[in-house]
């Protein structure tokens, strides 16, 4: 039901907003058109201006007084003192983006295959209860409703494991395969459980490691030392996933200062020490070289170990591959509704001007209270992240462009960018998978988990870039 009202609020504020523009803000005669049919990247005039009447804030780049940018705004000079503003769409109207959701579910497909065959060997071969069996006295505690080695323990292991690693492809056929096993155990089959909201919650805060695509982003827009995002990335990520785990365990009346709790969380932040540390002595091109080598590894590593227990387990190892890799397929086409109407809800916002207009009224109101304002120009990442992976990344490269890749704002979006998952895409995703309508308190923990990864990527971005 929750879900449902967002979805619902989403398309009603967005629709308000655009028809607002259209009968009392000029030059956007354009706005229907763009939100139904339009595609990002195309070109909309929004009308000739006087030059006086252009803000301060969109001359700020000039080419000889020629072309004027900022983001995705571009000004011409026409004639006398008049100019010409035409505005690049930064996102695909409701039609193209029903095409996207389509094209994502039919590339899942053979990730999902792929991974759900394996896993289908590492079941029958007992893989998956041995994982479930080491992880057991920590995941026993914070899953209390889930069985002791029970096969979605083994699961979600693997889930946390392949997004550690950045292996975003990997990470959602094994937390699809985590959602149905605890799904099982679901006595409300609509309704989210305890245990799939805490899992979806931890999935959702993206604790990796190291952010190769931000890295290599950076290197690309020319920043001077592409990886000194790295370390304010790692915090910010373990500091929400950790804000994540408290939040659903207040909500769900989960003791988190047990031993076994604290030593495995311990134990986690004595890892990532480790490994800042040591990439900390790496160059750019070897920490890429590094992290490439590592997931790569781990991944083969585990096709190794899954065949290798499946034939001593004596067990049909393609037989059982073709039967996990079917139900690949049925999940791709099951979670298409999902996404394309979350998507296309996202895509109003986004066409409609929305969060242009909420940035712009962020920065009015924090100039207002007389604070630096300097935060709000990298922020366009972090509103967007929670609706689309893709949106967000552009966002961060949009930033660094308009402002420089070693500018606070292009860096600080890069943090943000690092800080946290696409919450309304997992949530449609995974609860899609399931076929679960009532996801309870599970959007306004995950976004709550969001703020404070926000809130602790700004503080970082301020303690590291001044």
């Amino acid at each position: 039901m929750a879900l449902s009202r967002i979805w619902s609020a989403f398309i009603i504020i967005a629709l308000f907003s655009a028809g607002y523009k259209l009968f009392f803000v000029k030059g956007n005669e354009q706005i229907l058109g763009s939100m139904v049919t339009g595609k990002s990247g195309d070109t909309i005039k929004i009308s000739r201006l006087d030059s006086a009447a252009i803000p301060l804030s969109v001359w700020h780049q000039t080419d000889s007084g020629k072309l004027v940018t900022n983001g995705n705004v571009q000004v011409r000079r026409a004639s006398g003192n008049q100019v010409q503003t035409i505005r690049i769409q930064s996102a695909d109207g409701i039609i193209e983006t029903c095409l996207t959701a389509v094209n994502l579910c039919l590339r899942l497909i053979g990730f999902l295959a792929l991974f759900m065959g394996f896993l289908s060997i590492a079941e029958k071969a007992g893989g998956i209860r041995f994982l479930s069996r080491l992880i057991g006295p920590f995941f026993s505690k914070i899953f209390p409703e889930v069985p002791r080695n029970h096969p979605a323990m083994g699961h979600m292991m693997m889930n946390f494991s392949a997004n550690l690693l950045g292996l975003d492809n990997a990470a959602t056929p094994f937390g699809i395969k985590a959602m149905e096993s605890l799904q099982e155990l679901n006595p409300r089959k609509e309704t989210a459980s305890n245990a799939q909201i805490m899992f979806l919650c931890l999935h959702a805060s993206g604790l990796t490691l190291i952010p190769v695509s931000i890295i290599a982003l950076r290197s690309a827009a020319k920043a001077e030392n592409p990886m000194d995002i790295f370390i304010p990335c790692l915090i910010a990520t373990f500091v929400a996933t950790i804000a994540a785990m408290l939040i659903v365990s207040i909500k769900q009346k989960i003791n988190v200062f047990q031993p076994v709790i604290l030593a495995w969380v311990l134990g986690i932040s004595a890892l990532i020490a480790a490994l800042v540390v040591y990439i900390r002595s790496l160059g750019t091109e070897e920490v890429q070289v590094f992290s490439t080598s590592l997931s790569s590894g781990i991944i083969l590593l585990i096709f190794l170990l899954i065949i290798g227990a499946g034939i001593y387990k004596k067990i049909d190892v393609f037989d059982a591959f073709i039967s996990g890799a079917k139900g690949g397929f049925e999940t791709a086409v099951r979670i298409i509704p999902y996404l394309v109407g979350m998507l296309v809800a996202i895509s109003l916002l986004r066409t409609s001007g929305t969060f242009d207009s909420l940035i712009q009224g962020m920065k009015g109101l924090f100039a207002w209270m007389g604070t630096d304002t300097r935060f709000v120009d990298g922020l366009p990442t972090a509103l967007v992240k929670p609706f689309s992976g893709g949106a967000a990344r552009g966002m961060m490269v949009d930033t660094m462009k308009t402002y420089g890749a070693d500018s606070f704002a292009g860096r600080l979006s890069c943090i943000l960018q690092g800080s946290s998952d696409t919450t309304f895409y997992v949530i449609a995703v995974y609860f899609g998978a399931i076929s679960v309508k009532d996801t309870r308190y599970s959007v306004g923990a995950m976004l709550l988990a969001d703020l404070v990864g926000i809130l602790t990527s700004i503080l970082l971005a301020y303690l590291f870039f001044g």
